[in-house]
């Protein structure tokens, strides 16, 4: 019989739970998918990969116009935001942006779909982003699945970048890649784009997300400097929006990083006026089209 408890046990920003364990997303979180699509502005080219089956996880590639094609490009693995519960690599907010990331950068991106709590908690989003990062790696001898990575990717310029909950899932890989290594990438920066830590409301939300959470310390909630000493990349650069309800999480840290002992660079740019994601709800105004620009001259920086 279908319940009628609606009582509520618990309500987050995202969704709620009622007592009878049911979890209801809120109707705007919602998101229609768009099929990948050949952009006829940019020469940008996508298309969707499947990485695995058991667990389903898969992929958005986007190739930008190819002027040279001796010429290797710098790879963007890009992780969505949207809570650890909403959105997707394959709606119209992030099919578009990384269309401009991939267009201003010239780079390949790999846009990762990952699964999304309730039908798979945390740390769902974490263990696919890996796998993906370890699906790209897979092409490093020119023979992988993909022709697009096995012809074009330079896997000694790859980057990993996200935003909100994305952002968190970027620096969660870093940490494993320098801790554990990733043969045959080597991942140069990191981009946070309005990154979500722990330190504040939705910590709740991301603790009833995660079932094997461990507590307000989880180091994938709070990074401890053990953590951030060892990131595997040589630069970082933090995006902050000013009125962003994340603002203050993401200065600390920006400033537990530069204390850390971490050998690499870290800077921060902050779009004024401007609230959480902001260049997705308005990617034409002057100040995402700025945060594009950034974005692509971290990424083909020369030092």
């Amino acid at each position: 019989m279908e319940s009628t408890n609606n009582e509520v046990a618990h309500e987050f920003r995202f969704f709620r739970v009622y007592k009878d364990g049911r979890v209801e997303k809120f109707e705007w979180t919602q998101n229609q998918k768009i099929p990948p699509s050949d952009d006829p502005i940019t020469g940008v080219q996508s298309k969707d990969v499947v990485i695995s089956t058991e667990p389903s996880i898969s992929a958005r590639i986007f190739l930008p116009k190819i002027h040279d094609p001796t010429q290797k490009l710098p790879l963007l693995f890009y992780i969505h935001g949207g809570g650890f519960c909403f959105e997707s690599a394959f709606s119209s907010l992030y099919h578009n942006h990384l269309i401009s990331l991939a267009s201003k950068a010239n780079a390949i991106a790999v846009s990762i779909e990952y699964g999304l709590f309730p039908e798979r908690p945390i740390p769902a989003c974490y263990e696919d982003s890996w796998a993906g990062l370890q699906w790209v790696a897979s092409h490093v001898n020119r023979n992988g699945s993909e022709s697009w990575l096995n012809k074009y990717a330079d896997f000694n310029r790859v980057f990993i970048g996200g935003d909100s909950g994305g952002g968190n899932v970027s620096h969660t890989l870093a940490v494993r890649v320098g801790s554990i290594g990733l043969p045959g990438i080597k991942v140069v920066g990191v981009i946070l784009v309005h990154p979500f830590f722990g330190g504040m409301e939705d910590d709740q939300m991301w603790l009833y997300m995660c079932p094997t959470n461990g507590g307000l310390e989880d180091p994938r909630l709070k990074p401890p400097q053990e953590d951030l000493a060892k990131l595997g990349c040589e630069r970082v650069l933090i995006i902050f929006a000013e009125k962003d309800h994340l603002r203050g999480v993401g200065e600390c840290y920006y400033k537990e990083l530069k204390k850390s002992g971490w050998v690499g660079t870290v800077e921060a740019v902050e779009h004024e006026g401007e609230g959480h994601i902001f260049h997705l709800m308005k990617p034409d105004c002057e100040k995402a089209v700025d945060l594009v620009n950034k974005f692509a001259s971290f990424i083909n920086r020369q030092e």
